[in-house]
């Protein structure tokens, strides 16, 4: 658990905040609470490769066409 205590008596909410959410995005915790957010059926590793791959070049293709303006 993350927790941030006032430096001083004058310190702003805002800068303390500011801060926290700082802490929080360095953190990680709100990439693995995403990650988990859905459940993913397990896949085997060659698997998961295979459409890592087919995602790009479909990726590749889009922004391709995108470029030559045909969509």
């Amino acid at each position: 658990m993350i927790q941030v205590t006032r430096k001083d008596s004058k310190e702003s909410l805002e800068n303390m905040l500011r801060r926290f959410n700082r802490k929080v995005q360095q953190s990680g915790v709100i990439s693995v609470a995403k990650a988990n957010q859905y459940f993913e059926k397990p896949m085997s590793k060659r698997d998961r490769r295979s459409k890592a791959i087919i995602r790009k070049e479909r990726k590749a293709t889009k922004l391709k066409k995108m470029k030559l303006g045909q969509r």
